[in-house]
């Protein structure tokens, strides 16, 4: 998807004067649950289980519960997204871009190999930048969706 394309999507979302999508965006609001809940199961196996999984993974402890915190929170704003009864448009424009930031991130690291992981830890990390980048393709097609609706 070109960078144009993106742009377009994510402005072409009619929205109400208050900034709340428009449209039928019952898919829109399943998606960032969905996003909300598998972030959230993440971040909290992250947290909790940061010092079984540091020399499997190959990622420190600190990192692992760090990154685990901040999931859980993520996971909380989502979610705080998703459960509107019209979603804001910017709300969630921020929650594609984030994820979309999200993924190019995790590939990088995966790539370069910041922080040493194992092949277990490079494994997950491309794994979930899969998962976040199918989180974030779903949120614009069900924006796409829901303005089209409206018309």
């Amino acid at each position: 998807m070109s960078a144009q394309s993106l742009h377009s999507t994510l402005a072409a979302a009619d929205s109400g004067e208050d900034g709340s999508v428009r449209g039928d965006t019952g898919l829109l609001r399943i998606a960032l649950r969905l996003d909300a809940i598998a972030t959230g199961a993440v971040g909290l196996a992250a947290l909790v289980g940061c010092a079984a999984f540091d020399g499997a993974l190959g990622l420190s402890t600190a990192f692992l519960a760090g990154l685990g915190a901040f999931l859980v929170l993520y996971a909380l704003g989502v979610w705080r997204v998703a459960t509107r009864a019209t979603p804001h448009r910017t709300a969630v424009r921020v929650v594609i871009g984030l994820n979309l930031l999200w993924f190019a991130d995790s590939v990088l690291t995966a790539v370069a190999g910041w922080m040493d992981p194992t092949g277990l830890g490079t494994t997950l990390i491309v794994l979930q930048a899969i998962a976040v980048l199918g989180f974030a393709d779903l949120q614009m097609f069900a924006l796409r969706k829901a303005r089209k609706s409206v018309r």
